[in-house]
């Protein structure tokens, strides 16, 4: 991560202390006044519609951050306080300009699916604050309904595939949110998951390609070594009684028995 550490040093004046906490107010308060309005049109005022953007309503650039998933109210309410929790946590564990740094990249993925599409939304940019939290704090337990313990890295795998089956399922505009959804998580945890496990399966595969690739065939010896001898042409696999060896008078490469070894012409 050392070209976050460029960029907080240089740019962390930008940070935005307590960024959580304000888009949770905020969204709550939009919410509310959204429900209790007659038309319901607050939210429409402020969605990520890129072509209302294009003919002048720039603030839906920003905006759009404090529209929540057309959920019900219970289901809004436990999304912003997960929200909040798991925000304030990631704040305290980078320092603000860390976090700002990673949502601020999940708003760039957001507005650049939505010029693609025509439409973006905030949704996976919460989603990916989840994420973040439960690759650091794997077994950190989450009460379920309040009531059951579960580990953060269960409720993370089930968010993954909650994420693939809308890439398979869901609308153009869903689809791109969701696959650019994950922008923040790679830049920011992407070298340390290589390192962490695809980095070594990579060495562990260059080394045995290596040791195939250098690996000295020794071939199996299955022939016998037979002596001959030059004058009577008996063999040691026939005559194993038989002794052979090479004349010293001569000094020739020929063999001889034990019978001829000293009676033959030099």
């Amino acid at each position: 991560m050392n070209w976050i550490d460029k960029l907080e040093r240089k740019y962390k004046r930008f940070s935005i202390p307590g960024l959580v906490r304000y888009i949770v107010i905020v969204t709550a308060i939009l919410f509310a006044v959204n429900e209790f309005s007659r038309s319901n049109s607050v939210f429409g005022l402020l969605a990520l519609d890129a072509s209302r953007v294009l003919s002048g309503e720039v603030w839906r650039l920003i905006s759009f951050i404090f529209v929540p998933p057309g959920l019900g109210i219970i289901a809004v309410i436990f999304m912003l306080y997960i929200f909040y929790m798991f925000g304030t946590s990631m704040e305290k564990y980078w320092g603000s300009f860390r976090l700002t740094l990673y949502y601020f990249i999940g708003m760039v993925s957001a507005i650049i699916a939505a010029f693609i599409t025509g439409y973006g939304t905030s949704e996976f940019i919460i989603l990916s604050i989840f994420l973040a939290f439960a690759y650091i704090n794997p077994d950190f337990k989450l009460l379920l309904f309040f009531i059951i313990p579960v580990k953060v890295k269960y409720l993370a795998w089930f968010e993954l595939l909650y994420v693939l089956y809308t890439i398979m399922f869901g609308y153009l505009y869903v689809k791109i949110a969701a696959i650019l959804s994950f922008t923040s998580f790679i830049m920011f945890f992407g070298s340390d998951m290589y390192q962490r496990w695809v980095g070594p399966k990579v060495k562990k595969l260059i080394k045995q390609q290596k040791r195939r690739k250098f690996k000295v065939i020794v071939p199996e010896r299955n022939f016998k070594i037979v002596h001959r001898c030059r004058v009577c042409g008996r063999t040691s696999e026939d005559y194993p009684q038989l002794k052979f060896g090479y004349c010293r008078t001569c000094g020739s490469d020929y063999e001889y028995c034990s019978d001829h070894l000293g009676k033959h012409k030099h």
